[in-house]
């Protein structure tokens, strides 16, 4: 009996590592555009990840340095960051699979396992990724982006859309998610959720009831490590992992 039928994955941190490789840049790129004097290191970006969304990062930084905006001029430099981004992306080799991902991609849709992106970025950003990352390979049936939901992550909004559009039960799907946003979003929404974090340290809040925790996907060389959830048989988490999982819930 197969209980798995669908896999919804997160994109920035979940399939590649992206935020301090190409989202980073792009804001600091825009910032210069607009002749402010913003700057944001590495150490300034991963506070800001706590918030989730770009416009909303913006907004919040503004009224820390006590240089509020309004919702335009935060929506005019955030259009300039995903210019940015999108041009950074396509002139730079900055974007790599995360270790696991591809091989467990190939094993879903051999299993014909349905697979979807559930993400906060914008529709044409995650196109490009998937685009880059996966060339002609096509392995997701659709995308819900931040141009498809009113509410974004934390709100259960964007993976309840996409278990209504895939019409897929959710105790015969996985999510994989690399931050506390996402993983409130797919847990308020009732689905199975894998955390698998991403290349930024990132401590998960005490009230979120984790019951799957793995360091990576792992590979033949690598081996995955549990941090909670079912002990893998192999050295990494494959299409039989995940049915176990499912049947210990």
């Amino acid at each position: 009996m197969t209980y798995l039928e669908g896999v919804y994955w997160d994109l920035d941190g979940t399939i590649a590592n992206t935020e301090l490789e190409a989202h980073l840049p792009a804001f600091n790129y825009a910032f210069n555009d607009f002749n402010l004097n913003w700057n944001w290191d590495i150490s300034t970006y991963l506070n800001l990840l706590k918030i989730n969304g770009g416009k909303n990062r913006i907004s919040y930084y503004s009224k820390l340095i006590n240089n509020s905006m309004n919702n335009q001029e935060v929506k005019k430099i955030h259009e300039r960051k995903q210019y940015h981004y999108i041009n950074y992306v396509k002139k730079n080799n900055v974007l790599s699979l995360k270790m696991g991902v591809n091989r467990l991609i190939r094993e879903l849709q051999k299993k014909k396992v349905r697979q979807f992106i559930v993400t906060s970025s914008s529709k044409k950003q995650a196109k490009l990724i998937i685009k880059q990352l996966f060339k002609e390979f096509s392995p997701f049936e659709f995308i819900i982006s931040s141009d498809d939901v009113q509410f974004h992550k934390p709100n259960p909004m964007p993976y309840l859309k996409a278990m209504k559009l895939s019409g897929i039960k959710f105790n015969k799907s996985i999510v994989f998610e690399d931050s506390t946003p996402g993983l409130r979003s797919s847990l308020a929404a009732e689905l199975p959720t894998i955390y698998v974090p991403s290349n930024i340290p990132a401590d998960i809040d005490k009230d979120i009831d984790l019951d799957c925790f793995i360091d990576c996907l792992g590979n033949e060389s690598c081996k995955a490590k549990v941090i909670k959830g079912p002990k893998l048989d192999r050295n990494y988490v494959d299409f039989d992992y995940l049915e176990k999982y499912l049947m210990t819930l």
